[in-house]
């Protein structure tokens, strides 16, 4: 029934702002094309503090930045010159192609005066023709989002195709990632037609298969199988998948298929031959000393 279950590691991006890493995973590198998730907060955030969480420009190349939130606001700022205020229930998506740097910032006000930040960042590797792409970002609003309901479910397509739904979202693979409430005793299935498949647990805790499985972990499932997922309590969850596209290097915030385009990345950020964000480019995150051949994933002080 499970291929895997993937506990939750923690990661602190920033002084005082840990988070939930799941992928990669040395066990298990990606489901379809996602090879990296963080699951940020809920963090309410001192005034005084707001500006040590900031993510400061920083590159990537060879993926697709999915940025989510539960609650709270954050300022994105690309090299495109984008500047983009990213609401609960909207989708960022960015497609760094040949090369792209952003930073996140932590405006809002309200969230400044007390209020609450949860974000969820995954990355979609790219498939090998589309790795060298015009970088592009897109932002989404939650209205454009498919929303289904029925007893028990509450579920947003935030992209790709599942349960008969399509998003409006471009994606350049077969995948889906969608957000899923349940409240207790509900139940619900896998989508069709993708031949690998998650779930991550952000809130509360599930059943499949008679075990009992709680937050923070992301369940991997069979290739072929489809058990209920049971809701023992409310629960929330990120369901995310697709079709696998062959094995991909990470290092810091780089992926590629090619383990020399890490380096050339590596150098060209070193050089400043990836342009910082025009609104944005006072500060930026130096590269990491690097600790040996891209492999494992991004160091810790890597959001997105």
């Amino acid at each position: 029934m499970l291929d895997i279950v993937i506990e939750s590691r923690r990661a602190e991006i920033a002084a005082g702002f840990a988070v939930k890493r799941i992928l990669p995973y040395q066990l298990r590198r990606m489901v379809g094309p996602f090879i990296f998730m963080d699951h940020g907060g809920p963090v309410n955030i001192p005034a005084a503090s707001a500006n040590n969480l900031d993510v400061l420009p920083h590159p990537h190349i060879g993926l697709s930045t999915v940025s989510y939130l539960f609650s709270g606001h954050v300022t994105h700022r690309d090299s495109l010159g984008v500047e983009q205020v990213i609401k609960p229930g909207e989708v960022n998506w960015m497609t760094a192609g040949k090369g792209i740097s952003h930073s996140e910032r932590f405006e809002d006000p309200a969230m400044l005066n007390g209020g609450e930040l949860e974000l969820l960042q995954t990355w979609v590797a790219l498939p090998e023709k589309d790795e060298e792409s015009d970088p592009s970002f897109d932002n989404y609003k939650s209205d454009q989002l498919p929303i289904y309901t029925d007893t028990g479910v509450w579920m947003r397509l935030i992209a790709g195709d599942a349960y008969g739904l399509k998003s409006s979202v471009k994606t350049h693979s077969p995948l889906f990632y969608v957000h899923v409430v349940l409240e207790p005793g509900a139940r619900f299935g896998l989508p069709q037609g993708h031949s690998e498949r998650g779930a991550y647990i952000a809130k509360g805790s599930v059943e499949v298969n008679g075990n009992t499985y709680t937050a923070g972990k992301l369940i991997v499932f069979t290739k072929g199988v489809d058990p209920l997922i049971i809701a023992r309590e409310q629960a929330t969850l990120m369901m995310l998948g697709g079709e696998h596209l062959g094995d991909r290097y990470i290092w810091w915030n780089f992926v590629s298929s090619r383990r020399e385009r890490i380096e050339q990345a590596k150098e060209d950020w070193k050089q400043g031959r990836i342009d910082l964000p025009p609104m944005d480019n006072e500060e930026f995150v130096p590269l990491p000393e690097s600790k040996g051949k891209p492999a494992g994933g991004p160091p810790p002080n890597a959001l997105s």
